[in-house]
C-alpha cells in the first residue's frame, strides 16, 4: 500500500482501561507509520497512558464527561474550540478507534482528507468515513476482545499479526518517587509486595471493603508479605475506613499520578483488584493480576496473559476470602519459580 499521511489524528475516548487496551493498535499504527506525526485525542484519565507508551508525538486532551454532562451552552462553546484546534492542525489521516457519534463528528469536521473509523452499528456515524476498504462491523462485542475490535480498525491499512499485549514501561522519575515513598513507609526491606485495589467504577463490581481487609491479614500472617493498597480520587473516602479496618502494617498509596501507580505496580508481586483502569496498568508493567468479577461481565476486558487468575461468581460478593487468597498464593508461588529459574 502507497498510503503514507505524515499528520495523524487518533481519536481514542474510552475509559482508562479502554486506553490501555488500546495500546496495541496504537503501537501498530506507530510501526506502520514511522515518519508521521500522531497526535491521540484522548479523554484526561488516558492522557497520561498515552504520553508514558511513547506511541503518539502529542496528546490531545478532551474531558468529553463535561461536554456530555456540563451546562449545555457551556458545551456547545467547548465543542466549537475544540473543532477548531483540530483544524488547526491540518491532519490528513484520521483513525477513530472508539467511534461514537460525536468522535465521528469530531473526526469529520477535522478537515482530514482521509477517515478510517471503527464500524459500530447502532453507536457510530461510520458513514462520515471515506477510507476504503472499509474495517469489518463490529459483532459479538461480550465476547471478542477489545484489543481485536481496535486492531480490527487497522485491518484496512494491511497491518496484520500486531502484537496484542499492551505494555507499558515506567520512568525512571516515577520510580525513584515510588521508592521514596515506600522507604518513608518502611516497604523497602525486601518481603514481598502484594497490591490491593478495593475501588471500582459502581458498587456492584466491588468486593466488599471488609473482605479486602480479611485477605490482607491473612496474607501478611501466613505469607510473609507486605501489603499495598491503592487508593485512587473516586476511592478518597475509604482512606478512614482502610485504616480502621486493615491491619496497622499496610501501606497506603493514594493520590498518585498514573506514572507513579505504574512505576508502584510493577514492583509487585501480586495486584489483586475488582475490574477497574487500574488492574489493566498493572498487567500492563508486567505484575500478575488476581481479578475479581461477576458473571455479567463480558470476557471483552480481560487482561492477557497466563500469568493472570481470574475469579467469578454472580454476585461479587459471593467470592470468598479463602478463594481470593488461595489464587494470590498461587501466583505468588508462580513467580517465585520464574524468579528462581531467571536466577
Amino acid at each position: 500500500m502507497s498510503f503514507d499521511p505524515r499528520n495523524i489524528l487518533i481519536i481514542d475516548f474510552g475509559q482508562l482501561g479502554d486506553v490501555v487496551l488500546s495500546l496495541p493498535a496504537l503501537r501498530a499504527i506507530r510501526r506502520r507509520f514511522p515518519r508521521a506525526r500522531i497526535t491521540v485525542a484522548v479523554g484526561k484519565p488516558g492522557a497520561e497512558v498515552i504520553a508514558l507508551s511513547g506511541y503518539a508525538d502529542e496528546t490531545f486532551v478532551v474531558d468529553r464527561v463535561a461536554l456530555r454532562d456540563g451546562f449545555k451552552p457551556l458545551s456547545i462553546v467547548r465543542v466549537f474550540k475544540i473543532v477548531q484546534d483540530v483544524r488547526r492542525k491540518k491532519f490528513d489521516f484520521v483513525i477513530d478507534l472508539h467511534s461514537l457519534s460525536e468522535t465521528n463528528l469530531l473526526g469529520f469536521l477535522s478537515g482530514a482528507p482521509k477517515r478510517l473509523y471503527s464500524r459500530r452499528p447502532g453507536r457510530s456515524l461510520d458513514y462520515l468515513a471515506n477510507f476504503q476498504p472499509r474495517p469489518p462491523i463490529e459483532t459479538d462485542h461480550r465476547k471478542r476482545h477489545l484489543i481485536d475490535r481496535y486492531l480490527d480498525v487497522l485491518i484496512p491499512l494491511e497491518i496484520e499479526k500486531a502484537e496484542r499485549v499492551p505494555t507499558l514501561k515506567t520512568t525512571p522519575h516515577d520510580d525513584a518517587a515510588i521508592a521514596r515513598k515506600l522507604n518513608k513507609a518502611k516497604a523497602d526491606a525486601g518481603a514481598p509486595l502484594v497490591g490491593l485495589f478495593p475501588g471500582a467504577g459502581h458498587p456492584s463490581r466491588r468486593w466488599p471493603l471488609e473482605q479486602f481487609a480479611s485477605l490482607a491479614d491473612f496474607l501478611i500472617r501466613n505469607d510473609q508479605v507486605k501489603v499495598v493498597v491503592f487508593l485512587g480520587p473516586e476511592e478518597h473516602a475509604f482512606v478512614k475506613d482502610v485504616r480502621q479496618q486493615f491491619p496497622p502494617s499496610v501501606v497506603i498509596l493514594d493520590q498518585l499520578t498514573i506514572p507513579q501507580l505504574a512505576a508502584a505496580q510493577a514492583r509487585l508481586a501480586a495486584f489483586v483488584s475488582n475490574d477497574t483502569g487500574p488492574m489493566h496498568i498493572a498487567s500492563a508493567v508486567g505484575t500478575p493480576v488476581v481479578l475479581l468479577l461477576d458473571k455479567r461481565a463480558p470476557e471483552s476486558y480481560l487482561p492477557q496473559g497466563d500469568r493472570h487468575r481470574v475469579i467469578y461468581s454472580s454476585v461479587i460478593g459471593d467470592i470468598t476470602v479463602d478463594e481470593v487468597y488461595e489464587a494470590t498464593r498461587s501466583v505468588l508461588a508462580s513467580e517465585r519459580t520464574a524468579n528462581l529459574f531467571a536466577s
